[in-house]
């Protein structure tokens, strides 16, 4: 991008960007890609999607600059990702579109159904659904000395997904660490059962935070709501630190 000498250690680098025409003829980006290298090298916000499944876990996301934006996705056990330009009015979309979000029965869900537990409970409910060892509820939950209406949740459990947006914050000062705000919402998609929104532990999560006496907490909750707690993840731009200024050149 900084179109300097590349240094001889990365020659293979180099070979693999020229032959795949990541770079032309005079090693320069080809002006096709400029768009997303540039919005990959100073992004203003960066979404991150990972998904649990049968399948394994997949990570997927969306990358904001200030002209524009990508979404990126990938499929189980591929290490490469596809990256695909999007307009701001259909970022939300296609967020909701990677973790599945779809309206169901469950939307009609009316009461306040909440479920509290621990995480190791979660992870005995869990471990013995997936050996099969039992199969009512009912003796999962025994078994895992958890509550029976966890066990016949997680027993309809499609997938688990987590939504991370983190973006330079306006008031620095307020943000913890580097000036980064982040913001984060963690979600069970539980079939017949509805989606159930994970309040604690609550995200985001950083390491060595949980353990198995952690508090766990659901809540069920539909569609509609989901879609606009992704949409008040996003940043406006009141909260988006001023974009860098360009140095004048000496």
């Amino acid at each position: 991008m900084e179109e300097e000498q590349i240094p001889e250690e990365l020659s293979e680098a180099r070979s693999e960007l020229r032959e795949s025409g990541i770079l032309d003829t005079d090693e320069k980006i080809s002006a096709d890609l400029y768009p997303l290298v540039a919005t990959l090298m100073e992004p203003r916000v960066i979404v991150q999607v990972e998904i649990s499944g049968s399948q394994g876990v997949t990570r997927s996301g969306a990358v904001i600059g200030d002209d524009f934006i990508f979404t990126h996705e990938s499929w189980p056990g591929d290490t490469e990702s596809e990256y695909v330009p999007a307009e701001p009015e259909t970022l939300v979309w296609a967020l909701a579109r990677m973790v599945d979000l779809h309206r169901d029965f469950a939307d009609e869900f009316q009461g306040d159904d909440v479920i509290v537990s621990t995480m190791g409970a979660f992870d005995d409910v869990v471990t013995h659904i997936e050996t099969g060892r039992y199969e009512e509820p009912g003796a999962v939950a025994e078994a895992a000395n958890a509550p029976v209406r966890l066990a016949e949740v997680l027993s309809q459990l499609n997938c688990m997904w987590r939504m991370t947006v983190a973006w330079k914050d306006r008031n620095a000062q307020a943000a913890p660490g580097n000036g980064l705000a982040v913001a984060a919402l963690a979600v069970w998609d539980c079939g017949i059962e509805g989606y159930w929104l994970r309040e604690l532990p609550a995200e985001p999560v950083t390491d060595g935070q949980v353990d198995r006496s952690s508090e766990l907490r659901v809540r069920r909750t539909t569609a509609r709501e989901l879609w606009q707690m992704i949409t008040d993840l996003l940043p406006d731009g009141a909260q988006l630190a001023p974009a860098p200024q360009a140095q004048p050149a000496s």
